[in-house]
C-alpha cells in the first residue's frame, strides 16, 4: 500500500496534514514509480533508435512519453492505468475463481476436486475449478494469518506470513478510549501529547515495535446487558407502568444509536533483531512466546500511561469474533461460544465495487446477507489545513451516517535519524525545483509551494532535542449495508461527509479486490508495508549488528 510521511509529535495540539504523498522522486515531486519507468524508456528508446533510424526514433520517444503522461496523470478517480489495471484483476479473478470464499472443508474439499477431474467440457471445467478454487483456508483480507499463541485466557499472538510480505505477529487490545463525555481542552492536550509519547517511544530503533494500527468499529447500540440487569435486579412488586416505562427508555435510547469500541493492533515484525532477543528467552517458538509476554505487557502499560481508558489484552478467540463480526454484522461483537480462532472466514463472494457476505444470524438463525466497501485515505487527498486530534469526529460519531462502519488508521514508526535525512532530502529536492522553476520563467501551481512548506515542517518538528519521531501513515473505511442500494446510498453520504466536514477531497475506493481491501479494517494489522529506507540507513542497520551473544540482553 502506498504511504505518505508525517511526523509523530509529543507536543503540538494543531498539525498541518495533508498535501505530501510519499517522498520526493529524483526528478523532482513524488512521482510513481511506473511513470518514471516509462518515461525513462521511452527517453532512452528514442534515443538509442534515432542514432538507428533517423527521425522516427525521435517520434516514437515523443509519442511514448505523451501517452506515458497522459495515462499516469492523477485525477480524483485515480489514472487511466490504475483503471485498466483494476478491471484486468478483475477479469482475472473472476477467470480464476477467487472472487468467491468458501471456508475449507476437508470433505467438501475433495468432493469438489473429484468434480474438476470428471468434469467435461469447456463450461463445466471451468465452472469446476473455479468451484475448487473458492476454497481456502483463510479469507482473503487474512491470506497466510495464523497462530502462534491461541489458548483460553491468553493473549492471542497472530502469526502472519502474506505473500510477498515480510512476516510479523501482532496483538490486540482493546481500549474504552481517551475521552467519554464532556472534557476541557486541557484533558485533550495531555491526551493527544500522550498518544504522541507512546508512537515515539516505539519508534526508537531498539525497539522491535514497526507498525501500530487503531481501529474503530461504529455500530447499533446493544442493550442486552441493561436487559439483563432488569431480569436480574428486577422488584417483583413493581408497578407495572413502571416497567413499562424502563422498557420504553431502553428502545428509545437504542433507537437509531450508534456506538464506538476502540481496538489497537501492535505488530513486531519477524527480523533478525526479533530472532536474536527472542533466543534469550528460550529456543524456537517457546523463546519467541517468552518474548512476547514481556513485549505485551510494555505495551499495555504504554497504552495506558497514554491515557487510552481501561487496556485489555485479547485472546484468540476474542480477536477472531471480532473478525467474524466485522464481516457478519449480525453477530454481536463478543459472541464467542461458536468461535475457534482457525476459522476466521464467512462464505462470501465479491462484485467490483463490493464484498458480499452470507451468513446467518445466531440470534434467529436466519439467512442474512452484508455488503461492504472499502476506502483508502491518503495525504495526497487531504486539503492541507491545521487539524487537531478531534478532526475524523464527524467520521466516527456523525449523526448524518447512520450505517455501520469501521474506521482504521495505520502508523508505521520511523525512527528520528532515518526521518529527519529524508526530510532533508526532500526539502533539498523541492527548493531545487522552485528554483528551477523560477528560472524558467513557470508559475508553481502550489505544487511545489505545498510540498516544500511539508517538507520544512517535518525537518523542523525532528530537530534534537524535541523527541519526535518519524512516521508514514494511511486510514481505511469500511462501510456495511444490507443490500446493494443500500451500500450505493452509503457510499455518496460517506463521500459527501469526508468532502465537507473532513476535508478529504476523494477517497480512493478499492475496487476491483474489495474482499482483500477488507481486511485492511480489521484488528490483524494489514494495509501498510514498510516506507523505503535509503542506503545509508540500510548501512547504519547492518553496522547496528546485533546484541552480543554474552549481553543479558
Amino acid at each position: 500500500m502506498t504511504q505518505t510521511q508525517t511526523q509523530t509529535q509529543t507536543r503540538a495540539i494543531v498539525r498541518h496534514l495533508g498535501g505530501e504523498s510519499g517522498h520526493r522522486s529524483f526528478f523532482g515531486g513524488s512521482h510513481s514509480k511506473t511513470r518514471l519507468a516509462l518515461l525513462g524508456l521511452f527517453i532512452i528508446g528514442g534515443m538509442v533508435i534515432t542514432v538507428l533510424a533517423g527521425w522516427p526514433g525521435l517520434l516514437v520517444g515523443l509519442v511514448g512519453v505523451a501517452v506515458t503522461l497522459l495515462v499516469t496523470a492523477r485525477t480524483h478517480r485515480g489514472t487511466i492505468a490504475e483503471r485498466a489495471r483494476k478491471r484486468r484483476r478483475w477479469k482475472q479473478r473472476v477467470s480464476s475463481g477467487t472472487d468467491a470464499f468458501d471456508p475449507y472443508d476437508v470433505g467438501e474439499f475433495d468432493q469438489r476436486e473429484q468434480a474438476a477431474r470428471v468434469a467435461k467440457g469447456r463450461e463445466g471445467k471451468w465452472a469446476a475449478l473455479r468451484a475448487l478454487a473458492a476454497m481456502r483456508a483463510n479469507p482473503d483480507g487474512a491470506d497466510g494469518m495464523g497462530w502462534l499463541q491461541y489458548g483460553r485466557g491468553v493473549a492471542g499472538i497472530a502469526w502472519h506470513a502474506p505473500v510477498g510480505e515480510r512476516g510479523y505477529l501482532s496483538v490486540v487490545f482493546a481500549v474504552t478510549g481517551q475521552l467519554r463525555g464532556i472534557e476541557s481542552t486541557s484533558v485533550m492536550s495531555r491526551a493527544a501529547e500522550a498518544w504522541g509519547a507512546f508512537l515515539a517511544s516505539r519508534a526508537v530503533p531498539s525497539v522491535l515495535v514497526e507498525d501500530v494500527q487503531t481501529v474503530t468499529r461504529v455500530l447499533p447500540a446493544d442493550t442486552a446487558l441493561q436487559e439483563f440487569w432488569v431480569l436480574n435486579s428486577l422488584d417483583l412488586s413493581a408497578p407495572a407502568d413502571a416497567i413499562a416505562s424502563y422498557e420504553e427508555v431502553l428502545r428509545r435510547t437504542g433507537d437509531g444509536a450508534m456506538v464506538q469500541r476502540h481496538f489497537i493492533t501492535i505488530k513486531w515484525p519477524l527480523t533478525p533483531a526479533f530472532y536474536d532477543a527472542a533466543r534469550k528467552y528460550g529456543e524456537g517458538r517457546d523463546g519467541w512466546r517468552g518474548l512476547m509476554r514481556e513485549e505485551i505487557a510494555s505495551a499495555r502499560r504504554g497504552l495506558t500511561e497514554a491515557r487510552l481508558g481501561h487496556v485489555d489484552v485479547l485472546s484468540a478467540r476474542q480477536v477472531a469474533a471480532v473478525v467474524l463480526h466485522q464481516q457478519n454484522p449480525s453477530r454481536p461483537i463478543d459472541y464467542v461460544a461458536d468461535v475457534h480462532p482457525s476459522r476466521l472466514g464467512v462464505a462470501s463472494h465479491d462484485e467490483f465495487s463490493a464484498h458480499v457476505v452470507s451468513g446467518t444470524d445466531p440470534a434467529t438463525g436466519e439467512a442474512v446477507e452484508w455488503w461492504h466497501r472499502t476506502a483508502k485515505i491518503e495525504a495526497r487527498a487531504l486539503a492541507t489545513a491545521p487539524r487537531t486530534q478531534l478532526w475524523m469526529l464527524d467520521l466516527v460519531i456523525g449523526r448524518d451516517l447512520p450505517f455501520v462502519r469501521s474506521v482504521s488508521f495505520h502508523i508505521h514508526l520511523v525512527p528520528a535519524g532515518e526521518a529527519k535525512a529524508a526530510a532533508q532530502r526532500d526539502l533539498v529536492r523541492d527548493q531545487a525545483e522552485a528554483i528551477s522553476k523560477s528560472e524558467a520563467g513557470r508559475v508553481d501551481l502550489d505544487e511545489t509551494g505545498t510540498a516544500m512548506s511539508a517538507s520544512k515542517r517535518r525537518r523542523i518538528d525532528l530537530r534534537a532535542g524535541t523527541g519526535h519521531q518519524g512516521a508514514a501513515w494511511v486510514g481505511y473505511v469500511t462501510i456495511s449495508a444490507r443490500s446493494r442500494d443500500e451500500l450505493a446510498r452509503a457510499s455518496r453520504q460517506l463521500e459527501e461527509t469526508c468532502s465537507t466536514g473532513l476535508g478529504i477531497e476523494y477517497l480512493d475506493w478499492q475496487d476491483s479486490y474489495q474482499a482483500a481491501a477488507s481486511g485492511t479494517t480489521w484488528p490483524i494489522g494489514r494495509g501498510i508495508s514498510a516506507t523505503d529506507t535509503s542506503f545509508s540507513a540500510r548501512v547504519y542497520r547492518v553496522l547496528a549488528g546485533k546484541s552480543e551473544k554474552e549481553a543479558i540482553s
